[in-house]
This record gives C-alpha cells, sequence and structure tokens, in this order.
C-alpha cells in the first residue's frame, strides 16, 4: 500500500511539473512572439524613415518644415524601449535595432541642419549622451529632464546616443564634439556640457525655451 501510495504522489507531482512547465514554454513563446512583432515592426519603420529622408532631402522649404520625421522617431524609440525592456539592452536584436535607430537620429539631425541653411527655420535640439552602466545615476535623472524639456517644447528635438554603443558613427559625434567619458554630456549648438544638467541649466543655455515658455503661461492665463 505504501508503494502504491509513493507512486500515486510521484505521479501527481510529475503532473504537475509537466504541465507547469509546458504552461511556461506556451508563456514563454507568447513573449518572444510579441517581441518579434515588435522587432519586425521596427525594421519596417525604419526602411520607411529612410526613404522620407531621401525624399525629404529634395523637397521644399514648406514640406521641410512641417516635417513628421521627429514624431515617428520619437514613437520608434518608445517601440525600442519596449524591446530593451522585454529582452533586455544586451540582446544582439536589440543592440542592432538600437544602432539603426541611432543612425536614423544621426540622420534625422543632419536634415534639420540642412533644413536651417536652406530655409532658415533654426531648430532648436540637443545631442544627449549617456550610458546604461547603473553607476551613471545621472544619465537617468538627465533623461528625465530631457523627456520634461520636450514635453513642455515640443520644438525642441533631442536625440539621444548610448556613448558605449559600438557604432563609428556615435564615435564619429563624440570625436566632433569632444564628448567627454564622464557622462551624461549634452551638445547644444556645438558646444559641449558635460556632467547633469538641470532644466533651469538648459534653459539659460537655449533662453528661446524660457520664451516659449512665458509665451505659452501668458496664453493659458488668458483664457
Amino acid at each position: 500500500m505504501n508503494i502504491k501510495k509513493y507512486i500515486f504522489v510521484f505521479l501527481i507531482t510529475t503532473g504537475i511539473f509537466a504541465i507547469a512547465f509546458i504552461i511556461s514554454n506556451y508563456i514563454n513563446d507568447r513573449r518572444y512572439d510579441v517581441i518579434k512583432s515588435t522587432a519586425d515592426k521596427i525594421s519596417i519603420d525604419i526602411l520607411s524613415l529612410e526613404t522620407q529622408f531621401e525624399l525629404f532631402q529634395e523637397s521644399s522649404c514648406d514640406s521641410l518644415k512641417n516635417s513628421i520625421l521627429s514624431d515617428e522617431i520619437n514613437a520608434l524609440a518608445d517601440k525600442l524601449s519596449y524591446a530593451e525592456n522585454q529582452r533586455g539592452i544586451n540582446d544582439a536584436d536589440v543592440i542592432t535595432l538600437k544602432k539603426y535607430y541611432s543612425l536614423l537620429e544621426i540622420k534625422d539631425y543632419l536634415l534639420m541642419k540642412k533644413v536651417d541653411t536652406k530655409c532658415d527655420v533654426n531648430p532648436i535640439a540637443i545631442l544627449y549622451f549617456y550610458t546604461n552602466e547603473e553607476t551613471c545615476t545621472d544619465c537617468t535623472k538627465q533623461g528625465y529632464v530631457l523627456t520634461k524639456l520636450r514635453a513642455d517644447h515640443p520644438e525642441l528635438k533631442v536625440y539621444s546616443f548610448d556613448y558605449d554603443l559600438k557604432l563609428n558613427a556615435i564615435k564619429t559625434l563624440t570625436s566632433i564634439y569632444k564628448v567627454p567619458k564622464e557622462l551624461p554630456a549634452i551638445v547644444i549648438d556645438g558646444k559641449t556640457y558635460s556632467k547633469f544638467q538641470s532644466v533651469e541649466d538648459i534653459q539659460k543655455i537655449i533662453p528661446a525655451l524660457v520664451a516659449t515658455s512665458t509665451a505659452t503661461t501668458t496664453k493659458n492665463t488668458l483664457k
């Protein structure tokens, strides 16, 4: 009777582990499918944006001024962030997508500089260099500051680059603007500012942001 009892318990335990294993595999497969779908969508978005870059370079000033590329790149950043959270920042596919995204940012930055020269638009742009190292707590704080500024000032363009990403284009940027290894660092109008910069610090560097905030506040008060 004891042997039958032990065999019965063993079979039940084995069955429970088998069911748990099957459910776990199913959940992981579903999670992978969602991530793969997101990665595929990002790849399509990247191809679409690259095509738009070529078209915009041949466009008139009105078309360039009304370009929606930056908005689309911001949306792409959200998708990339999701992929990073799901698969991890060291995942090979995520790193590849991140490189594509960084190249798109650089292309958009160069396009905006052409717009400035061709159409006298004077866009406001910030290049932000960070690291994912846990020791860089100021990188996280700087990210929050730039996110707030971008939310308050839609005309502000923020381009974020992972300093440690092995991409020659980023290395060229850091070389041109002499970005130090002490991060975070931001570049505004060709000048590099190392270490954490608060909202007030950046507003002092870019007075136009203060003027925009004042105009918005006045407008809201009149309402």
